[in-house]
């Protein structure tokens, strides 16, 4: 997507990157019957804590559209990168802006990452049968299902490990 651009979040951000967050999982209906999750995504000053946090914005209105959380293992947000692996969560674009190349635009942000960072993979889950478009961008982009990742944090969900083999590591 032209006219969009991908940097660290900053403190201002925060409050529109958690409304954004918040959006996009109720969009899908991911915050259905979950304790307390929506304030996990909101809460951008801890994710900001312990990873990276990215913004995607529009040039032209300097309205942030989409964020996710980069971080590596052993970190407070990390679930299932290992040594010399990266990790990316809670990728969301705000539902007004899907469809427009955001997603993928953050996706490559922590691609680029990784790489720099000289990172093996980028692993990331994806919640089983939600976020069908997001599921199909990383598909595209080369993840590949490793079953051995698959974990469940609560009954009822089940999170399915992917995998991006990177050039850097």
């Amino acid at each position: 997507m032209t006219g969009l651009s991908v940097r660290r979040a900053e403190p201002a951000d925060f409050p529109a990157v958690a409304r954004l967050t918040v959006a996009a999982y109720e969009a899908d209906g991911q915050l259905k019957n979950e304790h307390g999750y929506a304030a996990v995504l909101a809460d951008v000053a801890s994710r900001a804590e312990d990873g990276e946090v990215l913004v995607a914005v529009d040039h032209a209105t300097g309205e942030a559209l989409g964020s996710v959380t980069f971080v590596l293992p052993g970190t407070r947000y990390a679930e299932l990168s290992g040594p010399g692996e990266a990790e990316f969560r809670m990728l969301a674009v705000d539902p007004a802006a899907q469809g427009r190349g955001v997603g993928a635009a953050l996706v490559e942000a922590c691609v680029s990452r990784g790489t720099g960072l000289g990172c093996s993979a980028l692993v990331i889950c994806v919640r089983s049968g939600f976020a069908a478009a997001a599921q199909r961008l990383y598909r595209r982009r080369g993840f590949v299902r490793v079953p051995r990742l698959d974990w469940a944090p609560l009954d009822g969900v089940e999170l399915l490990g992917l995998r991006l083999e990177l050039t850097g590591g």
